[in-house]
């Protein structure tokens, strides 16, 4: 008896991106040339994406707050 094999749930679907709180963020080694700027840019009661980080920064740099 052969028995077929059902996909996992996850497979095919993204896995949602973590979010981070604004102290987290300021410890991550690939924000510690920006700490300082973050720490300006993002809000203590929120979460981030890393993605939304770097577009926040991408944003500041372009000479666009918010």
């Amino acid at each position: 008896m052969s028995k077929e094999k059902t996909p996992p749930e996850t497979e095919g679907k993204v896995p949602p991106e973590e979010l981070y709180t604004k102290a987290i963020i300021l410890k991550l080694d690939q924000y510690k040339d920006k700490r300082d700027l973050l720490s300006v840019l993002l809000d203590a009661g929120k979460t981030y994406t890393l993605e939304e980080v770097d577009g926040k920064i991408e944003k500041f740099m372009k000479g666009k707050v918010n």
